[in-house]
């Protein structure tokens, strides 16, 4: 079996090796596409370097959108040459979908999605335009099947792989045991959504530390943004701790001891949520993604672990909202009273598949069954 995949960042990268280590488990397969280093690991030989592809938001992606063209396609055109079984495309919409779009106008080729879009959030036509190519969409979250159903697709709910994620050990979680709370601070993964949130986080911090004096707060890092992280640190108010990317088992230790979180949105709320560590949310992203994004969304929440666990718990604030004092007000009413949370996080994890088949195993499944059938017909 030959399966085309390709992945635009590291929550795709994650998603993609658990799915290859699943297909390869199950039959023989080799593997072509684009990748990061963990579906390298799993036998890929990434086209180019998938760092490429990482980019968010309307406003982000229109400096490069000539680069971003020409590796559509050429992707397309690797796929329809080499005919492989099925093309895997995971996450990273705006860029894998229309090598796909593209794919299957030239070539019978299965085209499955991974990671369903956000048509119950905004853009709700895309769920009947992604029909018109793509064959089977490999969904994260218990209520996204019946938008693709809707839209004459197949989808399959696979589970979430925060459920397999690795918690904190007692001793992991028992090194950051100290007076005055832990406070995590979680600004993002992007370089651009740490330029935007880290100076009004720091002045979250410091409002916070009016309050709690002997506050601790922690600032964990992927590679890409820890210099970034250290630079704008140095203005904060307050001394923060930054762990790099490489202190793999301190992250672990203080998601699982914090006492709150103040995070940037996106899936780091289902992390806390494996964690049992309450939230608070903030988002900011750049002018013109923030004004086109504000008129199309029709959800009251961006927030995960709200949907999921279809509570409103969680305080979030996003765009005009994303301002200090009321992030810093809401963290101090988190640190007073945390147990409203606790009930919709441990909600959401059993609904994302928490003590079920690993997810990586359930969506290679549901591939596999997705191309018997078709072969079937």
């Amino acid at each position: 079996m030959r399966v085309f995949v390709i992945a635009g960042e590291a929550s795709g990268d994650k998603l993609g090796a658990a799915l290859m280590a699943g297909l390869t488990a199950l039959v023989e397969v080799s593997f072509d596409g684009v990748g990061g280093p963990l579906m390298q690991a799993e036998g890929l030989e990434s086209r180019f370097d998938m760092d490429e592809l990482s980019v968010m938001g309307l406003a982000e992606i229109l400096p490069k959108y000539r680069s971003l063209k020409a590796r559509v396609d050429q992707m397309a055109a690797a796929v329809v040459a080499s005919q492989p079984d099925v093309l895997i495309t995971i996450d990273s919409p705006d860029f894998g979908l229309r090598v796909a779009k593209i794919v299957k106008s030239q070539s019978a080729v299965r085209c499955v999605h991974y990671v369903a879009p956000t048509v119950w959030a905004w853009r709700p036509k895309r769920a009947a335009k992604m029909a018109a190519f793509i064959d089977q969409v490999l969904a994260l979250f218990p209520f996204e099947p019946p938008y693709m159903e809707a839209a004459g697709m197949r989808c399959d709910f696979v589970g979430h792989p925060v459920v397999t994620d690795q918690l904190a050990t007692a001793p992991e979680a028992a090194a950051w045991a100290g007076e005055g709370p832990l406070v995590l601070v979680l600004p993002g993964s992007r370089r651009g959504e740490v330029s935007r949130l880290m100076a009004r986080f720091g002045q979250a911090a410091g409002l916070i530390a009016q309050t709690h004096p002997n506050a601790r707060f922690v600032i964990p890092t992927t590679a890409n943004v820890t210099a970034l992280v250290q630079d704008q640190v140095r203005s904060w108010p307050v001394a923060a701790q930054v762990l790099p990317a490489e202190a793999k088992a301190e992250k672990r230790g203080v998601f699982r001891a914090a006492d709150v979180a103040l995070a940037a949105s996106g899936t780091v709320s289902l992390e806390l949520a494996a964690n049992d560590t309450p939230m608070v949310i903030a988002y900011d992203m750049a002018w013109l993604s923030r004004i086109i994004i504000s008129r199309m969304l029709f959800v009251d929440t961006v927030t995960l672990v709200n949907l999921v666990s279809e509570t409103r718990v969680i305080p979030e604030f996003i765009g005009k909202d994303c301002q200090p004092a009321p992030i810093a007000a809401a963290v101090l009413d988190v640190l007073a009273d945390p147990s409203r949370q606790h009930a919709a996080m441990a909600v959401t994890m059993a609904r994302l598949g928490q003590g079920a088949e690993a997810p990586g195993l359930r969506a290679a499944k549901a591939v596999l069954d997705g191309i018997r059938g078709a072969r079937s017909k």
